[in-house]
């Protein structure tokens, strides 16, 4: 259980602190923020647990694939937030319509014969 808060801590500081970086520069922020800082401490926690490195490498590819269509969200919302939509909806469709993506990502991994998700 202390183990458990411990993850949750350090990952909420890293969320914590980018968000706080941003009021002060967008850019620094980004640069941090684009890191795969939730990979990254996933792949620290999963080692950690299970010290499997199949399972390290089976993760890392996965997220690599899934990179792909995640970037389909800081298309939509900018896009939302310019055609003058509310932050709240903006961000509620980009979620949605990146969900989409990933589903049309996920049907064509299919039938390009990779491994079932």
């Amino acid at each position: 259980m202390i183990y458990l808060l411990i993850k949750t801590f350090i990952t909420a500081i890293v969320v914590v602190g980018v968000s706080e970086i941003a009021k002060r520069s967008s850019l620094l922020a980004a640069i941090i923020a684009s890191v795969p800082l939730t990979t990254f401490l996933a792949l620290i926690w999963l080692y950690w647990d299970t010290k499997n490195t199949s399972k390290i490498i089976e993760l890392s590819n996965s997220v690599l694939l899934m990179v792909i269509p995640s970037l389909s969200f800081f298309i939509f919302l900018p896009i939302l937030i310019k055609l003058n939509f509310s932050f709240v909806f903006s961000m509620i469709a980009a979620i949605f319509l990146t969900s989409i993506c990933y589903y049309l990502f996920l049907f064509v991994l299919e039938k390009l014969g990779y491994p079932s998700f």
